[in-house]
């Protein structure tokens, strides 16, 4: 992570536990409006997968063209390490994403797993992902029910 600096209130450190849980819960219930409680308006955001995009609505777009063809998906966070220091506040957590696309010739699931690095901006609204990275540290299953070959979100 980073030197330290300044230290967060506990509020501050469950409020950024709960945007990062927030996130799991719109994409797979695909309530892409509650997106914006997410992100900021110019945040970016490497998938790993696709080139970094740029923008909530970029990254609205880009989670859209990736869920939308599923049956489910489900996104789980957890061991969430929080901190400050000269660059700002970061945080990174575990994540597993189960994908499940019914019909799809080689089977319909697929699973990844990793790391979201995230950087935090504290707005009038609250805490919101300013950069966002996804550490792919493992997969299984069929590619394809995400798009073949890719790494999915």
């Amino acid at each position: 992570m980073q030197a330290a600096g300044p230290s967060l209130r506990p509020e501050d450190r469950q409020a950024i536990a709960d945007v990062t849980v927030r996130y799991c819960w719109a994409i797979d219930s695909r309530d892409w409006g509650d997106l914006a409680r997410v992100f900021t308006e110019d945040a970016e955001a490497d998938f790993g997968f696709h080139p970094t995009v740029r923008g909530l609505p970029e990254i609205e777009g880009l989670l859209r063209r990736v869920l939308l063809p599923l049956d489910a998906s489900q996104h789980i966070v957890a061991n969430h390490q929080i901190e400050s220091g000269e660059a700002g506040v970061r945080s990174r957590c575990y994540f597993h994403a189960q994908h499940v696309r019914r019909g799809i010739p080689g089977g319909a699931n697929y699973v990844v797993a990793g790391v979201y690095r995230d950087t935090w901006a504290s707005t009038q609204e609250g805490w919101r992902i300013r950069a966002r990275r996804l550490d792919v540290l493992w997969t299984e299953g069929n590619a394809a029910v995400v798009g073949a070959g890719s790494r999915d979100s």
